[in-house]
């Protein structure tokens, strides 16, 4: 287990802690421990929206009852106050990992990291290792040899969880501590292995079983972006049960997925609207009922997987928010046909974490325009993606770790 840092935001803990006793014993009787859910101590929805105010009052932080609800304790309420206060103060910086999914892939990606890093390819040959007994293919070698199978699923789905993987460690042993993480669909499980809620070993079954039985589906399927509102989208296809909502990136930008023939029927409606579409480059159509005769046999695989409960904020793309429930076996088999829901998790981070920096774990830039734009542009966060592209090496990856203020660089880096 990697040691972790002081956390600067004790003493800040410490004070808000105290105060919210003082308050919960005024407003609502006396308090039953710090670890209580506040509910149980008589905090409702009214006295909830009058704590929002004092604390706003008392601390100049605004939060909302949803906050509240995601931190129901007196100790979970206070470290998020502590870290929302020490911001407002100035604070050290607060990094975010948000985690790529398919279609961020590309031969050859990282390869410049991975022979001139030597954190980056101990942490990817570590992964390697995991996922070998299962892909057949080490992960390694696909990615020095520029091999163009990175695009097939079932070798698409390790390679992406091996780089998200090992980027994230590389990050980690330089110093960078997330205090949050968040992963787009196949990014979901390198977020959750960085989060404890999944071993590595553990990951690298589930993540190969799900790319090995996914490649095994029918052709057919195709995936469409387009720009309209969910409420629009869920319109659009009600007549197509063929047809889903595989993933909501922003206000008005869409992904549906499903059968071929359906979606050309979709596009040829929006086109009379004067609206445009874009397929993607897939072979299949993730996250659409089309996915549906993957979840027995991934089921049968998730028997052998416990799972747990993260240890730091895991923001879920399949419910929109932080994941305060265990990752078990139930939640890996609703990811499969569960839209993507990331605008909605992304907010929820945004606005709970408070981060000051996000940084955007894959092997190039996909969602840094979109988390830029939820973040409020110049006044949000700050948006770092650790690869822009094909062309991103190890020198990029040392301008990431300065603007994150961690290092010694020296640490990543070896003759670069």
């Amino acid at each position: 287990m990697q040691e972790q840092p002081p956390n600067h935001e004790d003493d800040f803990a410490v004070a808000h802690r105290e105060w919210l006793r003082d308050w919960v014993a005024r407003n609502v009787g006396d308090p039953m421990g710090d670890a209580v859910p506040l509910e149980e101590q008589g905090l409702d929805s009214v006295a909830a929206l009058c704590l929002c105010g004092d604390i706003a009052e008392e601390f100049g932080v605004q939060v909302e009852p949803d906050d509240i609800r995601a931190y129901p304790t007196v100790r979970g309420l206070a470290d998020f106050l502590a870290m929302r206060d020490a911001r407002g103060r100035g604070g050290q910086i607060r990094a975010a990992f948000v985690f790529t999914g398919q279609g961020s892939q590309h031969p050859g990606m990282t390869g410049g990291l991975y022979l001139h890093s030597t954190g980056y390819r101990n942490f990817l040959e570590e992964a390697d290792t995991a996922l070998l007994p299962y892909t057949r293919q080490s992960m390694v070698e696909l990615i020095v040899n520029k091999d163009p199978r990175v695009h097939r699923t079932s070798l698409t789905q390790p390679a992406l969880f091996a780089v998200g993987y090992a980027l994230a460690r590389t990050l980690q042993e330089a110093g960078v501590r997330p205090v949050a993480v968040l992963g787009h669909g196949i990014g979901e499980f390198a977020a959750a292995t960085i989060a404890g809620a999944l071993t590595l070993p553990d990951a690298a079954r589930l993540v190969s079983m799900r790319g090995a039985l996914m490649q095994r589906l029918p052709q057919g399927g195709a995936m469409m972006a387009v720009c309209i509102t969910p409420y629009e989208a869920a319109d659009l296809i009600a007549a197509e049960p063929a047809v889903g909502i595989s993933a909501i990136n922003a206000a008005r930008s869409i992904v549906l997925s499903g059968d071929r023939a359906a979606l050309e029927r979709v596009e040829t409606r929006l086109a009379a609207d004067g609206v445009r579409c874009r397929y993607l480059a897939v072979s299949h159509a993730f996250h659409s009922p089309l996915m549906r005769p993957v979840v027995p046999p991934f089921e049968g695989a998730l028997r052998a997987v416990p799972g747990a409960a993260a240890r730091l904020p895991f923001y879920s793309t399949v419910y929109g928010r932080l994941a305060t429930e265990p990752l078990y076996a139930p939640y890996w088999s609703e990811q499969i046909t569960a839209p993507v829901r990331f605008a909605d998790a992304a907010r929820s981070m945004l606005g709970q974490q408070a981060p000051t920096h996000v940084v955007e774990v894959g092997p190039r830039a996909v969602l840094t325009p979109y988390l830029r734009r939820l973040g409020g542009g110049p006044r949000g966060p700050v948006v770092l993606p650790v690869c822009q592209g094909p062309g991103s090496d190890a020198v990029d990856l040392a301008g990431v770790i300065s603007a994150l203020d961690a290092g010694p660089l020296t640490a990543a880096l070896s003759g670069a």
